[in-house]
């Protein structure tokens, strides 16, 4: 049976397709992401200006979820993405344009640094529009039954390329300069444009085509806020990603505290990443489908008790062990989070359920990040990841005294309902 072959999602011509113009975006995103980082600080020496970034990127996500959710719900999914990633390929080009001596001379940092905040926000809006699209498109390739094992490999994926991209981009900055790093990056998105055209097409499923904004949004809201298990995963994941925003502060932990420069600084950073594929390539193996109310607690509060660790340490491998622990954590809870989303959706809703996970779950990564900047400004960097590690922990604990059926959650006969409709 599909449910016991780990590799039954593989054997999809077109998944794998779809993986590998997913992994080159993710492994372009985020060493861009890094590039920058570096980059802004190594320009305002200020922990604020890496929480503006996140800021900058969660103002248009946050802001054009809903709407972009019910466009992706309207229109055909591949040329959608497309479109997308021809808007990045942008992005990225006036990365590069604006770390080009020749071009910036004589620049003040400030413009510099406002034209970088610029793009970041342009990249906000279309990430509205990427993970919409990429769940629905998804969906659209994989037949229902293996719609778990698909989630596995595709978050395995996600995770190869935060892994790559980030020590990637820590290595490249010390051997090539930010400049010539971005123009990497300029190059691997046009790449993964090139590859997704070899999907084809897919057949838009919904049947309300020109139905109004205004009733569209009303129904996918009160869809995910009537679904218990969807909103539990993603009201749990947002606060702990909200306050474990220890990743936006790994420039200053590399440079100030660590004292590891770039190179140790693309290791920290792709230490979670590590972690969490791991998690995930076992999971192909091993379901965690069971029980899977608890296990997603158990594991955001492994995660918050790693951030204090991490947070605490200021020995460099003890803090790589605790980046990666957490990784590990956090692969289980995206894995369970993925595959509750893809079971529990209908096919006429994955673009506006999509979405509002976006402004649960994805735009908390930037506002966490703005939140680290904040609380690393006036308690200090340690005490603010510290803070937001013990906030987790509180969150886990409060959330399974007060909602014993999550507690109880079990996604095994929604799989098995799914294997007897195909």
């Amino acid at each position: 049976m599909a449910k016991k072959d780990p590799y039954a999602a593989l054997r999809i011509k077109e998944f794998n397709i779809f993986l590998l113009v997913r992994f080159v975006l993710v492994f372009g995103w985020s060493m861009q992401f890094i590039v920058i980082e570096w980059q802004v600080y190594s320009l305002t020496k200020d922990p604020l200006s890496l929480g503006i970034i996140g800021l900058m990127e969660i103002i248009p996500a946050f802001t054009m979820a809903l709407f972009a959710g019910h466009i992706v719900d309207q229109k055909e999914k591949r040329n959608l993405l497309a479109l997308c990633i021809a808007a990045f390929s942008l992005i990225s080009l006036g990365l590069f344009l604006l770390t080009w001596d020749t071009i910036v001379e004589g620049w003040a940092t400030r413009t510099i640094l406002y034209s970088i905040y610029g793009l970041v926000f342009f990249g906000g809006f279309l990430r509205s529009f990427f993970g919409p699209t990429i769940f629905s498109l998804v969906a659209l390739i994989v037949p229902k039954k293996i719609y778990p094992n698909a989630a596995t490999w595709n978050s395995s994926t996600w995770q190869m390329a935060g892994v790559l991209g980030p020590a990637f981009g820590g290595l490249s900055i010390g051997w090539i300069g930010v400049h010539w790093s971005l123009c990497i990056i300029f190059g691997l998105v046009l790449l993964s444009f090139i590859i997704l055209l070899q999907i084809k097409r897919k057949p838009i499923l919904n049947p309300k085509i020109g139905e109004s904004v205004a009733q569209s949004l009303k129904e996918g809201v009160e869809f995910v806020f009537k679904t218990k298990a969807i909103l539990g995963a993603m009201t749990l994941d947002m606060v702990a990603v909200l306050f474990g925003g220890a990743i936006a502060l790994l420039p200053i932990f590399a440079q100030d505290i660590l004292e590891v420069g770039s190179e140790g600084f693309g290791v920290l950073r792709a230490a979670p990443a590590v972690g969490a594929f791991i998690t995930m390539l076992v999971t192909a193996y091993i379901p965690i489908s069971k029980n899977a109310g608890m296990k997603l607690l158990a594991a955001i509060f492994g995660f918050g008790v790693c951030i204090i660790v991490f947070g605490l340490s200021s020995i460099f491998w003890v803090s790589l062990l605790a980046l990666f622990f957490s990784g590990m954590t956090d692969g289980v809870s995206m894995v369970i989070r993925q595959t509750i989303l893809q079971i529990k959706t209908p096919d006429n809703m994955r673009g506006r359920v999509s979405s509002v996970n976006s402004m649960f779950v994805g735009s908390s990564n930037e506002l966490g990040a703005f939140e680290s900047g904040i609380t690393a400004k006036y308690m200090g960097t340690v005490a603010a990841v510290v803070f937001g590690g013990t906030m987790t922990l509180i969150t886990v604990v409060t959330t399974g005294l007060v909602s014993p059926s999550f507690r109880r959650l079990d996604l095994t006969k929604d799989i098995e309902a799914h294997e007897k409709e195909d």
